[in-house]
């Protein structure tokens, strides 16, 4: 992993972003179809992972991504937008009256690495996967700050988000990955 990952957005480019969740989550909740709205940078059809998170009254209501980048940053925020909206199994399908009261966070990811050492796990810095055989987990950096978890209460919650046993990540066979976020 690069020592600083360094995915730095203007404020028109975090607005647009941010417009962009609004206006996908609306479209669908209100059946129309339109086509994404062509970015306001060349900086955001560049490939990257995303995560969009949805939260209510202070409380998670929808949060879906992609952990790598499969074409254009921007039309991958509208997708995932409207997973985190209406796809999320956790939550029934946001309805049109949640929608006013919904704040949005996205979180650009760095390129995944394996961690050869969970020493270096930086909280607040790193997100973590965990990955044995078909089983898989995810936890986004800000999830340890937001739950003020210590490193190994981080590294047990991400095998524990995967199905494993919480010191799973001390198994030779789990394979731990980690990454950086751009989080807004």
């Amino acid at each position: 992993m690069s020592d600083n990952f360094s995915f730095a957005l203007t404020q028109e480019e975090k607005q647009y972003l941010k417009a962009l969740v609004r206006k996908s989550i609306l479209c669908r909740i209100n059946k129309q179809e339109e086509p994404v709205p062509e970015p306001v940078t060349e900086h955001l059809s560049e490939e990257y992972g995303a995560f969009v998170t949805l939260n209510k009254n202070g409380h998670l209501r929808g949060c879906i991504g992609n952990v790598q980048g499969t074409g254009p940053l921007y039309k991958t925020i509208w997708k995932m937008a409207r997973a985190a909206a209406f796809e999320d199994p956790r939550f029934p399908p946001l309805t049109e009256s949640e929608f006013k009261e919904i704040e949005i966070e996205i979180s650009i990811l760095s390129p995944i690495d394996v961690c050869k050492d969970p020493e270096q796990i930086v909280i607040g810095r790193h997100g973590l996967i965990m990955q044995r055989g078909m089983q898989s987990g995810l936890l986004l950096p800000q999830v340890a700050v937001d739950w003020k978890w210590n490193r190994e209460e981080f590294l047990a919650q991400t095998c524990h988000k995967a199905g494993m046993e919480a010191d799973a990540w001390k198994d030779p066979n789990t394979n731990i990955f980690w990454f950086e976020a751009e989080v807004f």
